[in-house]
């Protein structure tokens, strides 16, 4: 009986292109790394505040 191949592994014990360790999966992860170091837009800032005070006013009897 065969082991089950890994996610990402090939029968042979090499990676596929898709594994997320191989370049697609490095290089995706360079991206979202270097997006989730940006700052917040302010227009999305200031719709957080306006979300806040909403929910606020709402609480209120």
């Amino acid at each position: 009986m065969t082991k089950p191949a890994t996610r990402g592994r090939k029968p042979d014990g090499t990676t596929s292109a898709l594994d997320s360790n191989g370049i697609v999966g490095r290089k995706l992860r360079s991206y979202y790394d270097s997006i989730e170091t940006e700052p917040l837009p302010e227009q999305l800032l200031d719709l957080l505040d306006k979300l806040d005070e909403a929910e606020r006013k709402a609480k209120q009897p």
